[in-house]
C-alpha cells in the first residue's frame, strides 16, 4: 500500500521476566494498542537488568521504528536502571523533573512523604516529557520517539490511555477469522494462492488440536476493509469448493 506503515518496538526489560518469575503482560496489551492507533509492534526484545544489554536493545529497535516502547525498570530500587540506559543511549544527562517530583511529593504526602527511593521515579533523560499515571503517582517517561513505561500490567495500561490519540500512526490493522476442523497443510496451496492474489492482505494460520481432532483458525489482516472482505471471501469460497466446512469467526 502507498500509505505508510507505522512500526514500533518494545523493549521489555527484567531479570524477573528472564528468570520465569514473572509472567509477562505487557507484550499483548502493549501490540493490542499499537493496532489501535495504526501502528505495528514489529519486534520485542526481552533483556535483563544489565545497562549495556538495555542500550543496544534501545539503539537497534529505535533506528529500526518510528517508535519504541520499553516496560520496567522505572521503579524505587536499585535495579531499576531504564532510565539510566536510556539516557546513555541517548547521550543526554540524567535529572530530576521538577514536575514528577512534585507529583510524587503530592502523591506520598499521606504515604510516610517521599524519600530518596521515592525520588527516583523523578528521574528522566535531560529532555523529557512525563506521561501521566493515574493510579501510583510515578509517570511515565517521554524522550523524542522513546516511551518508558511501568513493568506492572494495570499501571502500563493506564500510561497508554493517557497516550490514546497522541501519536501519528496509519489505518488500524482489521482481522477477521475463519476457522474449522482443517488440517493447515491440506489447504497451503490455497492460503498461499489467496494472500498473493490479495497484496494488501495477510493470511496467518493457527493450528490447534482439540478434542482428538486437528483444526485451524485462519486469520486474515489488513489496514482496507473492502481488501480485507475480499480475501475473506476468496478462501471461504475456496474451502467450501474444496470440501471443508468452516466457521466465520474462528473456532
Amino acid at each position: 500500500m502507498s500509505e505508510k506503515i507505522y512500526t514500533a518496538g518494545l523493549v521489555v526489560i527484567g531479570d524477573e521476566i528472564l528468570s520465569g518469575r514473572t509472567q509477562d503482560k505487557n507484550i499483548a496489551q502493549v501490540a493490542s494498542w499499537l493496532q489501535v492507533q495504526g501502528i505495528r509492534l514489529d519486534e520485542v526484545r526481552v533483556v535483563a537488568d544489565v545497562q549495556e544489554r538495555i542500550v543496544e536493545a534501545v539503539n537497534t529497535l529505535r533506528a529500526r521504528n518510528d517508535y519504541l516502547f520499553t516496560t520496567g525498570g522505572i521503579g524505587p530500587t536499585h535495579d531499576d536502571i531504564t532510565v539510566d540506559a536510556v539516557a546513555a543511549a541517548l547521550g543526554v544527562d540524567v535529572i530530576i523533573h521538577p514536575e514528577a517530583r512534585a507529583i510524587l511529593e503530592r502523591y506520598y504526602a499521606d504515604k510516610g512523604g517521599i524519600n530518596d527511593g521515592r525520588l527516583r521515579m523523578a528521574r528522566v533523560p535531560d529532555g523529557a516529557q512525563l506521561i501521566a499515571n493515574r493510579t501510583s503517582g510515578a509517570p511515565g517517561i517521554q524522550i523524542g520517539n522513546i516511551f518508558l513505561m511501568a513493568g506492572v500490567p494495570h499501571i502500563t495500561a493506564g500510561m497508554l490511555d493517557a497516550l490514546t490519540g497522541t501519536l501519528e500512526g496509519g489505518a488500524p490493522l482489521l482481522t477477521e477469522t475463519i476457522g474449522g476442523w482443517i488440517p493447515e497443510s491440506e489447504i497451503s496451496d490455497l492460503l498461499r494462492e489467496t494472500e498473493q492474489a490479495h497484496e494488501n492482505c495477510q493470511i496467518g494460520s493457527y493450528p490447534f488440536f482439540r478434542d482428538g481432532k486437528v483444526g485451524s483458525n485462519f486469520v486474515i489482516r489488513s489496514t482496507d476493509p473492502d481488501d480485507l472482505q475480499s480475501c475473506v471471501d476468496t478462501l471461504c469460497d475456496g474451502l467450501g469448493t474444496s470440501g471443508y466446512d468452516f466457521t466465520p469467526g474462528g473456532i
